[in-house]
């Protein structure tokens, strides 16, 4: 093969892996609700407030931390952050239900202050009228963001910047 078909072959395998900026293959999910389904109440203000489990595969190669960020961009005042979660272990798969609203995560890791101004997940409590949307995304990254507890949003996300190794996305939609 000449370099010209080698430097083409190399480019399609970059954009088979990365589709938009995705590693194709790395999936968030929930038992509690299906991509672009509704939030059970027990998820939000309206019911206990509990974060919902989340497990994740197809891990990109080399992800040795993970961070989780959940906001709502319908929200009236502009985006509204409702969790941050950072230095999560690289080997986790998961999160359990109910994530105790702490500085830590007993599986390791930090919270960091969500809108609400509290440590730990925040749910859905939109005004009445139209779903919201809650984008949960989850960052696999090269190493661990190496920042103390309690950041906030825009910490974590410069923070991460150059350490991305793939992100996935779950959305959940919740009205009152």
């Amino acid at each position: 093969m000449n370099r010209l078909a080698v430097s083409f072959a190399f480019l399609m395998v970059v954009v088979i892996v990365f589709a938009g900026g995705t590693v194709m293959g790395f999936e968030l999910r929930s038992s509690a609700f299906a991509p672009s389904g509704t939030i059970p109440r027990e998820h939000t203000c309206d019911g206990a407030d509990l974060s919902p489990p989340l497990t994740w595969s197809g891990v990109p190669e080399g992800t040795s931390a993970f961070a989780i960020i959940c906001d709502d961009p319908d929200a009236p005042g502009g985006t509204w952050v409702h969790w941050v979660v950072y230095d999560l272990p690289g080997g986790m798969t998961g999160l359990p239900e109910g994530v105790p609203p702490a500085e830590t995560v007993q599986e390791g890791g930090f919270q960091g202050i969500n809108d609400f101004g509290r440590f730990g997940y925040g749910g859905p409590c939109p005004p009445p009228g139209r779903p919201h949307r809650y984008f949960f995304r989850l960052y696999a990254l090269d190493g661990k963001l190496g920042i103390s507890s309690g950041a906030r949003k825009k910490d974590v996300i410069r923070a991460m910047k150059n350490h991305i190794l793939g992100q996935a996305e779950l959305m959940g939609k919740y009205a009152r």
